[in-house]
C-alpha cells in the first residue's frame, strides 16, 4: 500500500496552460486558479498527499460541463469532478494537474414524483438538501454514508452507509443518470422505469466509476415513504463475536431491521467522552427499526431473544426522535470521537466488507492485529451487510507511523479478500487502494481498461485512479 504504487500521471504543460487561458476568458469569476482554492479541491481526509488541480471551475448547467470537457478533451488535460471533498482514498487529487470541475452550483432538485417514488436532481444536491426538501412529501432517500456528501459524489464511489441493510447502496437506488462522456458527448443510461431489459446496464457502470469514464450532471432516485413508526436503541454486550453472532442470526432470522451498527469497546470509550453518552463501555450494537407501531414493536422483541440468546443486553431504547437524533449524531460522529482518543494525531479511515458469516472471525483476527503491533484503531462498522471501518491513528510524518499503519491495511485488505469479502466495502478505490484492486479482481482488471480504453482513449477523467499502471 505504499505511496510508491500510486499511479503516476504525466503533465501535459503546454495542454493545461492553454485550458487555463480558455476558461479563464469563457468563465471569468466561475474559474479560479488561486493556491488555496486549488489546494482544497484536492483535500482529501486521508493522509495521502495533497496533489492540486491547477485551476477550478464552477458549471452550473451539463451544457457547460459538456463545454469544459471538450475543451479539455482538445487539449488533452485531466478533468476531475468535485463535489465536497469528503472522499477517503484520494479520489479528487490531481496527480497530473487539470481542472477541477466543482458541482456544488448544479443543485437543483428537477423533479419529484412522489406518485412514482422517485426524484431527478443535479450532481451538486447533498443528501441532506435533498431530505429537507422532500419532508413534507412523506418521503425520504435513505442512504446515509454519515457525511453530509452530494448526491453525484455518492453515486460516482458507489456509497451506502447505515441504512444500507435495509435500503441497500446507491447501486440499488439509482434509475438512471445523465452524465457526459470524455469526448463531450451527452448520455442518458435510461428512463424512470423500475425495471428494463434494454441492452448493456450503463447506469451500473458508471456508479462507482468514480468520475473515470464520466461526469454524471443528472441522476434519478428512488424514494421511499417515511415509515410510520421508527424505534431503535443500543445493545451492550460481553465480546465483539457476541455481538457479531447477534448480528448474523439477526439477519438470518430475516428481521427487516433498518440500522444495525457496531462499535467496539475502545470506539464506544471515544464515544461515550466525546458526545456524553450514558451506554457501556463495552462493545455494543446500534439499531433501528422501521415499519407499523405493530411491526416495530414485533421486531424489537425478537430482537431483544436473540440477543438474550448471545448474553447481550440490556436493550437501552430510544424511542422518542431527540433521543435517536442523538444516538445517530454520536454515531456519525465517530470519526470525530476517535481522533479524540490522541490529540494531535492523524488518521487513516479505512473499510472492508465480508460476507456476514464470516464477519464476527474477521473482526476477531483484526482486533488481534491491532493489540498485537500496538496501534490505536477503534472499529466501527454497518455490520448488518458485513462492512466495517477501522481508523488508524499515526502521529503526522512519523515514518514508522506510517510504515506500520500501511502495513496493517495491507494485512486488513488481505484478511478481507481471502474470506472472499472485498477491501473496500464504500470507500472506492480511489489512490489509496489501487495496490489490492488486481488481488481482488484478477483478470477483471483487465477488462476495466478495456472499457476506460475505449470510453477515455485519451485518459483525461480523473486519470490515476482505480487502475494500476498504465491504461
Amino acid at each position: 500500500m505504499s505511496l510508491a504504487t500510486i499511479t503516476a500521471v504525466e503533465r501535459n504543460e503546454a495542454g493545461i496552460a492553454a485550458v487555463l487561458g480558455i476558461l479563464k476568458q469563457r468563465f471569468g469569476e466561475r474559474f479560479q486558479t488561486g493556491e488555496t482554492i486549488r489546494s482544497q479541491h484536492a483535500h482529501t481526509t486521508s493522509y495521502i498527499p495533497t496533489q492540486a488541480p491547477d485551476g477550478v471551475v464552477w458549471p452550473e448547467s451539463t451544457e457547460e460541463v459538456q463545454e469544459i470537457v471538450r475543451i479539455c478533451a482538445e487539449n488533452r488535460v485531466p478533468v476531475i469532478a468535485f463535489g465536497v471533498g469528503t472522499s477517503l482514498e484520494g479520489h479528487v487529487n490531481a496527480p497530473g494537474g487539470g481542472i477541477s470541475l466543482d458541482t456544488s452550483r448544479m443543485n437543483r432538485i428537477l423533479e419529484v414524483n412522489a406518485g412514482d417514488l422517485d426524484c431527478t436532481v443535479e450532481p451538486g444536491v447533498t443528501r441532506e438538501e435533498l431530505n429537507r426538501y422532500l419532508r413534507d412529501t412523506g418521503l425520504f432517500f435513505p442512504i446515509d454514508p454519515g457525511a453530509n456528501a452530494t448526491l453525484g459524489g455518492m453515486t460516482a464511489t458507489r456509497a451506502s452507509g447505515t441504512n444500507a441493510v435495509r435500503y441497500g447502496t446507491m447501486r440499488e437506488n439509482v434509475l438512471s443518470l445523465t452524465a457526459v462522456m470524455a469526448d463531450g458527448r451527452v448520455v442518458r443510461t435510461g428512463k424512470r422505469a423500475k425495471k428494463s431489459s434494454a441492452g448493456y446496464d450503463l447506469t451500473r457502470l458508471l456508479i462507482g466509476s468514480e468520475g473515470t469514464l464520466g461526469i454524471i450532471t443528472g441522476i434519478t432516485l428512488k424514494l421511499y415513504g417515511i415509515p410510520q413508526a421508527i424505534a431503535g436503541g443500543v445493545c451492550p454486550f460481553p465480546s465483539v463475536e457476541a455481538a457479531c453472532s447477534a448480528v448474523i442470526a439477526t439477519i438470518q432470522m430475516g428481521i427487516p431491521v433498518a440500522r444495525i451498527e457496531l462499535a467496539n469497546q475502545l470506539q464506544m470509550k471515544a464515544m461515550i467522552a466525546y458526545s456524553k453518552l450514558d451506554y457501556p463501555e463495552t462493545p455494543c450494537l446500534f439499531v433501528e427499526f422501521h415499519g407499523s407501531e405493530a411491526g416495530v414493536a414485533e421486531q424489537a422483541a425478537v430482537f431483544g431473544e436473540i440477543v438474550a440468546e448471545y448474553g447481550g443486553g440490556p436493550f437501552i431504547s430510544a424511542t422518542a426522535a431527540e433521543e435517536r437524533a442523538k444516538l445517530w449524531k454520536a454515531r456519525h460522529d465517530a470519526y470525530f470521537a476517535s481522533m479524540s482518543l490522541k490529540p494531535g494525531m492523524t488518521g487513516l479511515s479505512t473499510d472492508v466488507c465480508v460476507p456476514i458469516s464470516r464477519l464476527a472471525e474477521c473482526i476477531a483476527e483484526t482486533e488481534a492485529d491491532i493489540s498485537e503491533h500496538g496501534l490505536i484503531a477503534p472499529i466501527v462498522g454497518h455490520v448488518g451487510d458485513g462492512n466495517f471501518h477501522v481508523l488508524v491513528l499515526m502521529e503526522p510524518g512519523n515514518p514508522g507511523d506510517i510504515e506500520a499503519t500501511e502495513a496493517f491495511v495491507a494485512r486488513l485488505n488481505r484478511r478481507a479478500i481471502a474470506f472472499d469479502g472485498t477491501c473496500t466495502g464504500e470507500h472506492g478505490i480511489g489512490q489509496g487502494k489501487i495496490a489490492f484492486i488486481e488481488e481482488e479482481m484478477g483478470a477483471g482488471v483487465d477488462f476495466m481498461r478495456m472499457i476506460k480504453q475505449a470510453l477515455d482513449p485519451l485518459n483525461i477523467m480523473n486519470p490515476g485512479k482505480i487502475l494500476p499502471g498504465k491504461v
